[in-house]
């Protein structure tokens, strides 16, 4: 068999919950400021889970949902990854739930478990994907991405950065969005920025000062590192924010994405050494002798490069924020909820040859900047335009989620923590409004043996 070659991904599924809470209705119930939520963090709707939704039932439904639609046989899937850092088990993977999936079918052989840390998880099984196919032991056959969490947070001012989804990957050689080989950066170190150390608990310690500094530290980083090895592959050419049709980032809210993407600038601007000759960096020199790690919360650095870079902002980064802003911070499914915003905000057209820069970044930490080429040779063009086709379902869904009023969404969360790990235990909320395919789940028994079913309205 010849060297699998435009290793990339071959299909995407996106999957949020059909309720949500609206965050101007936030603001009001939590008794903030107008626009602390919506201005101020860049979010007008966060979506959740109630107890009929869990961890399981959100990849059973994106991979279920992205077989179906795009017609995979499970004999087609040689490696099954998933991450997530939602964990209702310490031993048992939620790989290995979905497996019920397959095994029907008498398809047992497929590699891959779960991959867990904080939002990086997803990146991780991606590039374990990238890398099986790219390998000696790829056989011919597919690998399936899954990103899923339900992201809760406690009562305070870390609460309106929730969400909750999935996504699901389809990865495979001659690919329409492709995977640039021998060129991504890595930045990972000892963080406690973030994490869940309560086990009996769904939501997680927060240190808000640190996790930003850890995060834009990472990007620097990743960034800086990215430049030099792409530099060092493409001789002749520098490599910027220019270089890149749209730029992907992990997105805990809106807000910070765009601070993000104005960082990078800030990083060009350093990067181009003597920029005096340069005319939009014109009047900038106070800030040429800087550090990065001097400026993460350096307003005026901040605020003059958010207004240096707002119109490119406005057109590689803003598109990839339509899930982001919807739905809200879906952890692991983030960076890729971004590409499922990106491909359904730009006709085809646009989209063809687009080079795409992504950041995704895990809290403790773990971070990588890696880019994609989006096809536009006439032979893969036409499976983009079926890969993007097939995500015509996403606006008509997330018009049709259920507004959910601040006090059920509390009276959810609280019913969520007070039943946490709880067995055996009944779910109590309606299955009606669900989406039709979705996985729900009907019980866990006193061995803490769970069972699900799927929604079904058109018999």
């Amino acid at each position: 068999m010849s060297r699998p070659s435009s290793v990339g991904i071959k299909a995407i599924e996106v999957y949020f919950p059909a309720q949500y809470v609206d965050q101007n209705d936030l603001e009001e119930f939590d008794k903030v400021s107008a626009g602390k939520y919506t201005v101020g963090l860049g979010q007008s709707k966060m979506g959740f889970c109630n107890d009929r939704e869990d961890i399981n039932s959100l990849c059973l439904t994106v991979v279920r949902r992205l077989m179906d639609r795009h017609n995979i046989k499970p004999e087609d899937i040689g490696r099954l990854e998933v991450g997530t850092e939602t964990i209702l088990d310490k031993s048992k993977s939620v790989k290995s739930v979905l497996m019920q999936l397959f095994e029907p079918f008498g398809c047992t052989d497929i590699e891959g478990v779960d991959s867990t840390n904080a939002c990086y998880g997803g990146t991780a099984a991606l590039f374990n994907a990238v890398s099986w196919v790219e390998s000696s032991y790829y056989d011919g056959r597919m690998a399936l991405v899954v990103a899923g969490d339900n992201a809760v947070y406690a009562t305070g001012s870390a609460r309106p950065t929730g969400g909750a989804g999935a996504v699901a990957m389809l990865i495979g050689p001659d690919a329409p969005i492709v995977f640039d080989q021998g060129l991504r950066a890595s930045y990972m170190r000892h963080a406690y920025d973030f994490y869940k150390p309560d086990l009996n608990s769904e939501y997680p310690v927060v240190d808000g000062k640190l996790s930003i500094q850890c995060y834009l530290g990472a990007l620097d980083n990743c960034y800086q590192k990215y430049c030099q090895k792409a530099q060092e592959k493409y001789s002749d050419k520098t490599i910027s924010l220019a270089s890149f049709g749209a730029v992907l980032f992990h997105s805990p809210y809106c807000k910070l994405v765009q601070k993000s993407f104005a960082r990078l600038a800030f990083n060009d601007f350093l990067n181009s050494g003597n920029n005096s000759g340069i005319s939009k960096y014109q009047g900038l020199d106070k800030f040429s002798n800087l550090k990065l790690e001097d400026t993460y919360f350096d307003r005026d650095v901040e605020k003059t490069f958010m207004t240096l870079s707002d119109d490119d902002f406005a057109r590689k980064t803003k598109p990839s924020l339509l899930l982001a802003n919807l739905v809200g911070n879906m952890y692991t499914p983030s960076v890729y909820s971004g590409l499922v915003s990106l491909l359904i905000s730009r006709p085809i057209d646009q989209l063809a040859g687009t080079k795409v820069c992504v950041f995704s970044y895990g809290s403790g930490l773990a971070s990588s900047m890696y880019s994609l080429t989006i096809a536009k040779d006439s032979s893969t063009k036409s499976d983009l335009e079926q890969l993007v086709s097939k995500l015509s379902y996403v606006i008509p869904q997330l018009e049709s989620r259920r507004r959910v009023s601040p006090e059920e969404f509390t009276r959810v969360l609280e019913m969520r923590e007070k039943n946490c790990h709880k067995a055996p235990y009944q779910p109590e909320n309606s299955i009606a409004d669900m989406f039709d395919g979705t996985y729900y789940l009907k019980s866990i028994d006193d061995k803490y043996r769970r069972t699900y079913e799927i929604v079904r309205k058109n018999k």
